[in-house]
Formats: structure tokens, C-alpha cells, sequence
């Protein structure tokens, strides 16, 4: 596996790339992998080569008070870990390489960035769709991996190609669980033993969600209540929200069909995390993904 720490570097390879007629693909990251990472790096080994797995813990998504001072940073271990997947390139810049002295270009998808996380976090999705941006131009991939955890995200980044009409395809891959239903996540790490146990409520709000619909419940007032009534079980959590909402326009919904994503947010001590549910109605029935 060959390390690139610089932009013009990185470019290089990846003309050559394209111009032997590879299929470069792309997992970005912000490094302290874990099997949700490997999962997108397996699904580009697939389809791809060569493979790029960029590490850059990106400033501009954290906002005031965030953690990116204290966001884990794995650097051996993570290496190791790339090197057994048989990872072509790690594409590792510093922030003065996406960020020069002088920058000032920056990428909004407005309505779907200022909602749910966004609201939450104001500036995240700018910080996101502008690097993810960034490196899709750097690497030209023909394949970009992202996980569904993020699902937001994926709608975002996944209106922002089609609006800007880039050629890289974004591949949205499943949701990795830990054997208890948690998803996995970098900042996992910062539960401690109590607050862990607490956390596994996300996934049974979402089990609760499933079993309603899966039993013929269609009203969206109801299954809200039924995943806050399951949050409200654990009284260290708080949460930040519970909606159903359109997979695309992320508007919430009157009723339950076409697609749909029923997304969560909570905060254990210091720790905010997500988790969500694609809905989708096929042939007049429901299918729920966790």
C-alpha cells in the first residue's frame, strides 16, 4: 500500500490510473476504522481497482464545542489495518492541503443541510459536501462508498452529484451492527460501560418502528410515539430527534409510503449518536433495512 500525504500526488496516480482504464474507487474517512469501515473497503475491493481509503479528520465539519480536538486517532492501527485489506492507496492529507492558506470556496445543498443534523449542527454538511466534493475531484473515482448510518448524509451528498452532474457513482452500502444492534461508530469509544448498555435503545426504538409496521401500522404520529415511548425507557438518553421522513426530500411524511427514512438522534453524557431505518414500499408492502 502506497501513503500520499499531498494533493498533486494524488492527482498524479489517479490520471494514470484512468488512464489505463482502471475503475478507481473511493472510501473516504475520517479514520479510527472499524468493521463498518472495512465493509465499504471490501465492497470497493469488489468492484475496484485500484482502492483509495482516504483518512482526513476534516475541521470544517465539527462546529464550536465539537470533538475534533479529542476525535480518536488510530494512525498505526488504522494502517495495519488497510494494509490487510490489501488497500492501494492511502490517500492521508494534511488540513493545509484541502484547506491552502486562502480558501474560501464552499459547497451548500440548501433545504436538505439545515435540518435534522444540520440543525443540530449548523455548518456540518457544508464541511462534509465540500471535502467530499474535494476529494471526488482530486481521485476521479468511478466509485465512491459511503455507509447508511450517515443516512443524511448520503442524501445530501447524493443530491449534490446529481446537481453538480459529477461522474462518480455514489455507492450507499448497509448499516454494520454490533451483535447487540449497535451501530457502529468512531465515537462508540467515548461511552463508558453504563452509557454502552444505554446505547443499544437506538436499535430497539427501531426494532419497536418495525413491529408496528410489520403488524399493519401506517400513521407516522403513532410510530414516532412508539420509537420516543421505547428512548424514553432509558432515562440517561435525550433525545435530539425521532421523525420519519422522505428518503429524498427528507420532508417529514403525512403518510407511510414510496420511501422513507425514520432517523434518530440522541445524546448519553457527552456522546451524540444516530441511527436510522430505510422504509421502502414494494408492491404495497413495507420493507424495513436496519
Amino acid at each position: 500500500m502506497e501513503t500520499i500525504h499531498t494533493v498533486e500526488w494524488m492527482k498524479q496516480v489517479a490520471r494514470a490510473a484512468r488512464a489505463e482504464g482502471r475503475v478507481t474507487g473511493l472510501v473516504p474517512t475520517m479514520g479510527a476504522l472499524h468493521e463498518g469501515h472495512l465493509s465499504l473497503i471490501r465492497a470497493a475491493r469488489r468492484q475496484c481497482s485500484p482502492v483509495v481509503v482516504s483518512l482526513f479528520v476534516n475541521p470544517t465539519q465539527f462546529g464550536p464545542g465539537e470533538d475534533y480536538e479529542k476525535y480518536p486517532r488510530h494512525w498505526d492501527a488504522d494502517r495495519g489495518l488497510l494494509e490487510s485489506l490489501a488497500v492501494d492507496y492511502l490517500f492521508a492529507p494534511a488540513a493545509s492541503e484541502i484547506y491552502p492558506t486562502g480558501f474560501r470556496t464552499h459547497v451548500e445543498v440548501e433545504g436538505l443541510s439545515d435540518r435534522l443534523e444540520g440543525r443540530a449542527r449548523p455548518g456540518h454538511f457544508r464541511g462534509v459536501a465540500t471535502v467530499v466534493l474535494k476529494l471526488l475531484e482530486i481521485i476521479q473515482p468511478r466509485f465512491a462508498f459511503f455507509g447508511r448510518k450517515d443516512a443524511q448524509q448520503a442524501c445530501i451528498l447524493q443530491r449534490m452529484a446529481k446537481d453538480l452532474d459529477l461522474d462518480s457513482s455514489l455507492e450507499i452500502c448497509p448499516t454494520i451492527r454490533e451483535p447487540d444492534g449497535l451501530a457502529m461508530s468512531s465515537r462508540n469509544a467515548y461511552l463508558n460501560a453504563e452509557e454502552r448498555r444505554s446505547a443499544t435503545v437506538l436499535y430497539r426504538a427501531l426494532e419497536s418502528v418495525r413491529q408496528e409496521i410489520e403488524s399493519g401500522e401506517r400513521d407516522p404520529i403513532h410510530l414516532v410515539a412508539r420509537a420516543r415511548a421505547t428512548l424514553a425507557c432509558e432515562s440517561p438518553v435525550s433525545v435530539d430527534y425521532a421523525e420519519l421522513v422522505d428518503s429524498k426530500s427528507l420532508e417529514p411524511v403525512m403518510r407511510l409510503h414510496g420511501s422513507c427514512l425514520f432517523l434518530l438522534a440522541v445524546r448519553l453524557g457527552k456522546t451524540r449518536l444516530i441511527d436510522n431505518a430505510l422504509i421502502e414500499e414494494i408492491d404495497g408492502n413495507f420493507r424495513i433495512s436496519l
